[in-house]
């Protein structure tokens, strides 16, 4: 990796690009841009700007990018008389399937037929879409000339374009907190029974009829609010790595002791593998391989039964999981397209009310915002972690999606209400926080481990997203006629920021205040919403 200090840049705003200064962009025998250079080229654009788009940079880069990935660019295409702006503004009308949304993206698939058929004779233009899109504005295709890039980048049709399975190398940063070591993946711990000694009354609480609490509930009221909602009726999506089906409590034992007559649903939109659109590997299943996705359903939904495991924070709510990616860095196109997917499935199921999501990116993928503004336009509460390092994401800012301003960023802190936990991001875009980490020992939360009662440890900006999720649940159960605006001004207006850090947002709720429970044990109601921004 060629030092940061060796990257001058001078940022000109000529067609939205960021140029680096020439000499800096070091090619290969091929001429193409090496990763090296575009690493830092990206690395010194998020370091100047807290952001990265491709539209940044210059149709090299991202040709080059395109190439030393798996060749999928991922084209957002516009009517030749709007603005990117009118597309995102009215993108949860669009319908896709109409004649005149039909004959644009003939015309971009047309243009990219006639580019790369000059380097692939036998091209045929049908073999060019990689995925089917059902909702979104935007085409997938296989790739690999500059002049097809080219041509894209100054169509009137186009609203970007972008190798969205460029697989960036953050620079090692060390923002002052150890590393989440992963076993399978960027982030996956394997969701392990913790071999260690929990104490009760200490690490957790004995709560009936035979479950465990987390020690951290108290810190947010979680436990004195399950006196007036558990989240019945509520249905949350947990968009992640899947979810356990070896774990009972999310299957055949999602219903047991105080947790009944909830359905949970396991969905998956990651798609196999593909180059140069011929896919390879065995078709994906629901199934968690990872371990994230499991502790994650876990803190929002974990049942308040029988058998001595750990209890969700929403206990009582309804549950979809969907295994969109295979680990929390959204690193290869198909983790794109199938965040993107889900999102687009909550979007269009009335049912759903609120997302979850522990997994980003270091910088903007703009099919991902596509989808994630469609759900928000169509109602959804939508929270997303903040960021949490691993050795693979050093950054120390808000990641993306967290960083939209349609989405509410969360990031844990610890016990001492004064500092983050180790390994997690915070930043101006932060809304809320949670407490994920205790100052003396470092332990974390308690969820569901893959199998069986014994709980695992998990904690960062993940279980935090995943926390509030449910206690946004646990409000929205009890105000059911509210909407999700009213809903996150419930919450806020309920959050108290210990520190009064910026880059804290409201700070913790308080669940007694956010479910109108009193002092004296007595539930006060809120007789008009209460007004929040997204």
């Amino acid at each position: 990796m060629y030092s940061i200090s060796l990257f001058l840049l001078v940022f000109a705003c000529k067609k939205q690009q960021v140029e680096p200064e020439t000499k800096v962009l070091v090619k290969n025998e091929k001429g193409m841009v090496t990763k090296a250079s575009i690493d830092s080229y990206i690395t010194s654009t998020m370091k100047a700007h807290n952001d990265f788009k491709w539209a940044y940079a210059n149709d090299e880069i991202v040709w080059s990018a395109l190439n030393q990935s798996d060749k999928i660019l991922s084209i957002g295409y516009k009517p030749a008389g709007w603005t990117s702006i009118d597309v995102t503004t009215n993108i949860q009308t669009i319908d896709i399937q109409s004649q005149q949304w039909q004959e644009i993206k003939k015309q971009i698939l047309q243009l990219v037929w006639e580019e790369e058929q000059k380097s692939r004779p036998n091209l045929k233009i049908e073999d060019l879409e990689v995925w089917p899109e059902k909702y979104l504005p935007v085409v997938c295709v296989s790739a690999q000339n500059l002049s097809t890039i080219k041509k894209l980048r100054q169509s009137p049709l186009v609203r970007y374009v972008e190798p969205i399975g460029y697989y960036y190398t953050a620079e090692p940063h060390n923002h002052g907190g150890s590393e989440l070591q992963s076993i399978v993946g960027f982030g996956c711990t394997g969701a392990l029974p913790y071999s260690g000694n929990l104490l009760p009354g200490i690490d957790y609480n004995l709560i009936s009829p035979s479950a465990k609490a987390s020690w951290n509930y108290s810190y947010h009221n979680i436990e004195s609010g399950w006196s007036v909602s558990s989240g019945k009726g509520i249905k949350v999506m947990v968009i992640d790595t899947g979810c356990s089906l070896s774990q009972e409590n999310l299957n055949t034992s999602f219903n047991q002791g105080e947790s009944f007559g909830r359905t949970v649903e396991h969905l998956v939109t990651l798609s196999k593998k593909t180059f140069f659109n011929i896919s390879y590997g065995s078709n994906e299943t629901p199934q968690d391989i990872c371990g994230h996705g499991a502790e994650m359903s876990g803190v929002v939904a974990g049942p308040r039964g029988v058998d001595g495991s750990t209890c969700g924070v929403a206990y009582n709510c309804d549950l979809v999981t969907v295994r969109a990616a295979a680990d929390v860095i959204l690193a290869e196109s198909r983790e794109a397209k199938g965040v993107a997917d889900a999102f687009n499935m909550a979007a269009n199921r009335a049912d759903i009310k609120i997302i979850s999501m522990s997994m980003g990116y270091p910088f903007y993928i703009s099919q991902v915002a596509d989808a994630v503004k469609n759900a928000a336009d169509r109602g959804k509460l939508i929270f997303c972690a903040g960021g949490t390092s691993t050795r693979w994401t050093n950054w120390g800012w808000v990641g993306f999606p967290a960083n939209m301003p349609e989405v509410n960023a969360v990031t844990g802190i610890q016990d001492n209400l004064k500092v983050r936990c180790d390994i997690c991001h915070e930043g101006p875009q932060v809304d809320f926080v949670v407490v994920m980490e205790k100052s003396s020992n470092k332990l974390k939360s308690l969820s569901l481990a893959m199998s069986g009662a014994i709980p695992s440890i998990t904690g960062g900006s993940s279980a935090a997203t995943a926390s509030m999720a449910g206690m946004a649940a646990m409000v929205w159960s009890k105000f059911p006629n509210k909407s999700a605006v009213d809903i996150l001004g419930i919450l806020k207006a309920s959050s108290v920021n210990p520190s009064n850090n910026p880059n804290w947002g409201a700070g913790l709720v308080k669940m007694d205040k956010a479910l109108g429970i009193s002092q004296s044990g007595t539930t006060r109601h809120f007789s008009r919403p209460i007004a929040g921004a997204w």
